[in-house]
């Protein structure tokens, strides 16, 4: 799938909200769209993907596999992804066939 067929929620939750942050980012979320066949399977693969990057304890490899070298501050970098994850949590109150989409037609 591609982020067009994100829910609306979906894509402000974590797409837009990674663009908040950076753009390298917002670019890791986009490319993860690809993998998954719906809107909970995106759900679930971003929460599995930030609860990896919270757990991992060299900050150095996150920044050279996501922000390519950039220099990004570590505590907001975390902060915007538990931001994230609580967005994740929010979205999922709502069943996916009442969340609302974009009509591209």
């Amino acid at each position: 799938m591609d982020t067009d067929d994100l829910s609306i929620p979906t894509y402000k939750g974590i797409i837009l909200e990674a663009e908040k942050f950076n753009h390298e980012l917002t670019l890791q979320f986009g490319v993860l769209a690809s993998s998954c066949k719906d809107d909970d399977d995106y759900l679930n693969q971003a929460e599995a993907l930030i609860k990896d990057w919270l757990q991992m304890n060299d900050f150095e490899d996150i920044i050279d596999g996501i922000f390519f070298g950039q220099k990004v501050n570590e505590n907001a970098f975390r902060k915007t992804l538990n931001i994230t994850l609580s967005n994740i949590a929010e979205i999922r109150k709502t069943p996916m066939k009442q969340r609302e989409f974009e009509d591209w037609e």
